[in-house]
């Protein structure tokens, strides 16, 4: 009875519900779903919901809207609210599809009986777009956004937790969309509000340095990243627990964080660790766990470990069709990175086929000029050079610099590994003054933005003075092959 009593009370206190958890998963493990009232369903699916336990969330609000539904006392307009619980569920758990369903029947409802700029409307438009972000329909996500943020700001004011939500929810579509600057722009906006309006440890503050922490891995920035991944992670361990999803979630950008620094044991040791807790309390077919068998695999692919890495590729690669479809963008994805393990174990034919079709995937769902297409044809180029055909890979390569330079800028570790890639295709056709000319600044781009010790760095120096060797300049190869650090660990 005290359980139900302290839910009651509707606490939004975590600490409170991290004790509260235990005892409510004991009930729901002895009293069926459909013998509580509503109020016991709400109150316990609204704790275990807060607590990352989405599952039991789902059914407990599930049984909830059952039993509203068939009470002749209740309001639309309340069915309508614990209809908005179960899309939030759904959309936990990765069951997009069905959450996209339920939330175009309430934002239809909602603007029927309350009208368009209603409060609640504009919740319900916020959580569609929330779903069209969550499957990769990134314009049709922005728009929405967009529109909820001009309404929140107008309605509720700037500085209203619901406008705050709004630009961020924005920003995260910008970042999806590879428009970093404009996210970056915008996440630091939102974490200097929730700092003086919410204060430092609320849930809120630290998902916007999280947010903000991603955009700068994106653009390369991983110190920085890394600084405030670091903090997210220490944070939600102590307030949320080290089993919450939104804990996990930081263990894994930071293990991602670590793979681009060339930390790769350090990255391994943590995508293990997440692998295993998300496969046990989220499921081996939810989308987070699938993400983490795919920074597994990675981790392998980046120590030379192919085989192991393929496997999960293939398996990612499997489960990503069947349950996002082939053109979601995390499909994309996994298909991309298991054309770069053939890759590297000099499958070429079919590395070069899959490449090819993401490529064309990419130029049509992300367009152009997007970060991810323009890795694309970087692959493709690497394919077609790894197979000798010059004049291919020179034309792409070309292109992918001319871009990179342009919308990354110069810094960007993209664009210093553009320039190696280039610089390779013109020695290996003799073009070696060429080479050098565009491979030595890249060496010392990539010596102020990974620092010496970095793999791709040391891979660059190695290049350069080979290419310096080939051209008779002895002095310089010397000079190059001094910043080298004998005997480094991979």
């Amino acid at each position: 009875m005290a359980i139900q009593v302290l839910t009651a009370c509707g606490s939004k206190d975590i600490t409170l519900n991290r004790l509260l958890l235990p005892h409510i998963i004991e009930i729901i493990s002895q009293v069926r779903p459909r013998d509580m009232s509503i109020n016991d369903l709400m109150a316990f699916g609204q704790v275990v919901s807060q607590q990352g336990h989405y599952h039991n969330a789902t059914t407990l609000f599930e049984a909830a809207l059952g039993l509203m539904k068939q009470s002749k006392q209740a309001k639309s307009i309340n069915i309508l609210s614990v209809t908005s619980l179960v899309v939030k569920s759904y959309w936990e758990e990765g069951r997009w599809a069905e959450a996209e369903k339920l939330a175009v029947e309430v934002l239809e409802q909602r603007r029927r009986i309350l009208g368009i700029e209603h409060p609640d409307t504009i919740d319900a438009t916020a959580s569609l777009a929330s779903t069209y972000h969550q499957q990769g329909r990134w314009v049709e996500a922005g728009k929405l956004f967009a529109e909820v943020l001009e309404q929140r700001r107008r309605i509720l004011g700037i500085e209203h937790p619901g406008t705050i939500d709004a630009t961020a929810s924005l920003a995260s579509t910008y970042h999806s969309q590879g428009r970093w600057v404009e996210a970056g722009k915008l996440f630091v906006e939102v974490l200097e509000q929730r700092r003086r309006i919410l204060g430092i440890e609320h849930p809120g503050t630290i998902d916007a340095a999280a947010s903000l922490a991603s955009t700068y891995h994106s653009q390369g920035l991983w110190v920085e990243a890394e600084k405030l991944f670091v903090e997210v992670l220490e944070q939600r361990r102590r307030i949320l627990g080290i089993e919450h999803p939104s804990t996990i979630d930081a263990t894994a950008s930071l293990a991602s964080t670590y793979h681009n620094q060339g930390r790769w044991v350090e990255a391994e040791k943590l995508d293990v660790e997440v692998l295993e807790q998300r496969r046990r309390i989220l499921g081996i077919e939810h989308p987070d766990t699938i993400r983490a068998t795919a920074c597994l695999a990675s981790a392998y692919y980046r120590q030379g470990q192919w085989t192991e890495a393929e496997r999960l590729h293939v398996e990612v690669l499997e489960q990503r069709r069947r349950i996002l479809g082939i053109e979601h963008p995390d499909t994309i994805d996994a298909t991309a990175s298991l054309a770069s393990t053939y890759h590297s174990q000099g499958r070429w034919v079919e590395a070069e086929k899959l490449e090819v079709e993401v490529l064309e995937q990419r130029r049509r769902i992300l367009g152009i000029e997007h970060p991810e297409t323009i890795r694309a044809a970087a692959w493709l180029a690497s394919t077609c050079r790894s197979q000798g055909r010059w004049t291919e890979s020179e034309r792409l390569e070309v292109e992918v610099l001319e871009q990179r330079r342009r919308i990354l800028g110069i810094e960007h570790p993209d664009t210093i590994d553009a320039a190696a890639n280039l610089a390779v295709t013109y020695s290996s056709q003799g073009r070696r003054d060429e080479a050098a000319d565009i491979l030595s600044p890249a060496v010392h781009l990539s010596l102020k933005v990974y620092g010496r010790e970095h793999p791709d760095a040391q891979m660059y120096i190695e290049q350069l003075a080979s290419v310096y060797d080939k051209l008779g300049k002895t002095k310089e190869a010397e000079e190059t092959r001094s910043l080298l650090i004998v005997n480094r660990s991979s």
